[in-house]
C-alpha cells in the first residue's frame, strides 16, 4: 500500500493516487505526494523508481493514467508544460534540454522572448541573462553558444532558465549532476534565498549526503510506490538507503585474489591544450594501467580528467607525448582504430556522446559491433538478437523490451547500455568518464560490479569521478589530478581527507 504523507495547511501542490502506465510498464502505482510552501522536499529512489515520471506529471509534460493533481486546494489538469509554467510550476530536467546551436541568451528566453514594437529586445534579454548568471556566480557570456560550454556550465544555463520564470514551485531533477563542489554551494545559496521568498522546491538527487544538507522533508519511491516519508529531523543516510534498496548498501571493494598482468595502457608525458593553443589542459602526464587493475582518477572540475580520457580515446589530439596499448603506439590512431585495437571510452555525456536517441535499446547495444553481426550483405537478425540479449543479461539493463526507444529507460539503465555497447567490442582497456553521473546508489553499485568483473577477466579499467566516496569503492589505485597534472597517487587504504587535500579542495573538519 502507498504511504500517504501527513496533511498540512501549507501544501500547495499534491498528487493523489497518481498512476502512470507506459504500454506494459506501470511506472507509478497510486502515488501520494505533497509539495509545501517555502520548503524543500527531497525525492529519493533508484533509477526506474518513477521519480522523473512523477515530476513530469506535476510539471505538465505527462498526463496521469489515473489519479488527481491538486493545486492550491483545487483539482487541475495541465494541457502542457507551458500550461503548468503559466500556473507557476517549472522543472529543471535531469537530461539537459538545451539547443546546443543557440546562444545562452536565446536558450534562456526561448519561447518567452522579450518583445517591443520593433521586435525582440536582445539587449534587455542579455541584461537579464547576465543578472541571472551573476546570481549563480558563473562568468558566462550570454552570447556564447551552448555547444561551446563544458557540461557543468550547460547545467548552470539550464538552472538559470528555470530561475528566469520566477516560478512559485520549482522542480529540480538532478540539478547538480555535472556541477563542481563550489557550484553546488552557490546553487544551495540560491535555493535558500528562494525558500525565504516562499518558493516551494522539489529536489531529486542521487547525491544523498548532498541532498540532506538542503532538504526539509524526504520522500522515497520504490518500484512506482511511495515507500517512506519523514521530516528532515527523522532521517539520515542509512534511512534513505534502507527505504530505497531494502538494505544498507555499499559500492563494493577492489577485486582481489588474482595477480595483475602486464601493462595494457601506457601514457607517457601527454600534453593536451585548449582550442587557442595557449592553455595546457593536461600537462605532461604519465601513467600506466595493468591488466586486471582498476585505476580511479579524482579531481575537481577543470582538473583535466575529461580531456585526458578524450585524448586517450582519440577525440582530442595530444600536442606531444605517447599513448600505447599493449606496447603498440596508438598516439596517431583514429577513434575507430583504437576501438579495433581494444581501447574504448564511456563518455561523460551519455545523451550527446554515448547514445543515439532515435534508436531502440537493442540497436544502441549492437551499434558498435555491427561488422561482427553481418552475414553476406545483411545483418543477421538472429545473431543481433543473441548479441543484444547477452548484453542486456550481462549489464542487467532493466527494460520492458529491447525494441523500445532508448529514451524510455531511466538514466542508470541508459548508462548500462553505453557500458554494454562498449563491452561488446571485447576491449582490452576501458575508459569511463564519470560513469555514475546522475544514477542512483543501486545502479552505481551495479556499474562498479561490472568493472570488478571485467578486471577479474583481465580488463584494464581507468575511470574518473568527482565524488571522493567513489574513489574508495572498487579502485586498486587512486590518482589525483590538479590543473592538468598528477598531484598525488594513493592505494585503496587512503582517507577521503587526503584525497580532497591533494585535489586542492578545501577539507571541512
Amino acid at each position: 500500500m502507498p504511504v500517504a504523507a501527513p496533511e498540512t495547511s501549507e501544501i500547495v501542490l499534491s498528487a493523489r493516487n497518481v498512476a502512470k502506465v507506459f504500454g506494459s510498464i506501470q511506472a507509478l502505482k497510486g502515488v501520494n505526494f505533497d509539495v509545501r510552501r517555502g520548503q524543500v522536499t527531497a525525492l529519493f529512489g533508484e533509477n526506474g523508481a518513477g521519480k522523473s515520471t512523477l515530476m513530469k506529471i506535476l510539471s505538465g509534460v505527462y498526463k496521469p493514467t489515473s489519479g488527481t493533481i491538486i493545486l492550491d486546494g483545487e483539482p487541475i489538469e495541465f494541457d502542457s508544460s507551458t500550461d503548468a509554467r503559466n500556473h507557476g510550476i517549472s522543472i529543471i530536467h535531469q537530461e539537459l534540454s538545451l539547443a546546443p546551436n543557440m546562444t545562452v541568451r536565446d536558450n534562456i528566453f526561448m519561447g518567452r522572448e522579450i518583445r517591443t514594437m520593433k521586435g525582440v529586445d536582445f539587449a534587455e534579454e542579455e541584461r537579464q541573462c547576465r543578472l541571472l548568471l551573476a546570481e549563480l556566480e558563473e562568468n558566462i557570456d550570454p552570447r556564447t553558444k551552448v555547444e561551446d560550454l563544458r557540461l557543468g556550465q550547460q547545467q548552470i544555463v539550464e538552472i538559470a532558465r528555470a530561475l528566469s520564470v520566477n516560478s512559485r514551485i520549482l522542480i529540480m531533477d538532478e540539478p547538480t549532476s555535472a556541477l563542481s563542489a563550489s557550484e553546488v554551494e552557490v546553487l544551495f545559496k540560491v535555493i535558500r534565498d528562494l525558500k525565504s521568498r516562499g518558493v516551494s522546491i522539489v529536489y531529486i538527487s542521487h547525491h544523498l549526503e548532498e541532498a540532506l544538507q538542503i532538504t526539509d522533508h524526504a520522500v522515497v519511491l520504490r518500484d512506482g510506490n511511495m515507500t517512506a516519508y519523514a521530516p528532515r529531523g527523522d532521517i539520515d543516510l542509512e534511512w534513505i538507503v534502507r527505504h530505497m534498496v531494502g538494505e544498507h548498501f555499499n559500492l563494493g571493494s577492489p577485486p582481489t585474489g588474482y595477480p595483475f598482468g602486464n601493462v595494457v595502457l601506457q601514457v607517457e608525458e601527454v600534453t593536451v591544450v585548449d582550442a587557442t593553443g595557449n592553455q595546457k589542459l593536461v600537462d605532461e602526464l604519465s601513467l600506466d594501467v595493468r591488466a586486471g587493475e582498476i585505476v580511479c582518477i579524482y579531481g575537481l572540475m577543470g582538473a583535466g580528467r575529461t580531456e585526458l580520457l578524450e585524448c586517450l580515446a582519440g577525440r582530442l589530439a595530444a600536442r606531444h607525448g605517447k599513448v600505447a596499448l599493449n606496447d603498440r603506439d596508438i598516439t596517431r590512431a583514429s577513434i575507430a582504430e583504437r576501438i579495433a585495437e581494444g581501447l574504448v571510452l564511456v563518455p561523460e555525456d551519455r545523451q550527446r556522446d554515448g547514445l543515439v536517441q532515435t534508436m531502440t535499446i537493442g540497436q544502441n547495444l549492437s551499434l558498435a559491433n555491427l561488422r561482427r553481426l553481418v552475414r553476406g550483405l545483411f545483418t543477421s537478425r538472429r545473431l543481433e538478437r543473441e548479441h543484444i540479449d547477452n548484453a542486456i543479461r550481462r549489464t542487467t539493463v532493466k527494460a520492458g523490451s529491447p525494441d523500445h526507444l532508448i529514451g524510455s529507460l531511466s538514466g542508470g539503465n541508459q548508462q548500462k547500455v553505453v557500458i554494454g555497447k562498449m563491452w561488446s567490442t571485447n576491449p582490452k582497456a576501458i575508459l569511463l568518464d564519470e560513469p555514475s553521473r546522475g544514477i542512483d546508489i543501486g545502479a552505481k553499485a551495479e556499474v562498479f560490479r561490472l568493472l570488478a568483473e571485467g578486471a577479474r577477466e583481465g580488463l584494464a579499467v581507468l575511470y574518473t569521478t568527482s565524488e571522493v566516496g567513489e574513489c574508495l569503492s572498487v579502485a586498486h589505485r587512486i590518482i589525483v589530478m590538479h590543473k592538468g597534472k598528477i598531484s598525488a597517487e594513493f592505494g585503496s587504504d587512503v582517507t577521503k581527507a587526503r584525497i580532497m587535500a591533494a585535489s586542492g579542495e578545501a577539507v571541512v573538519h
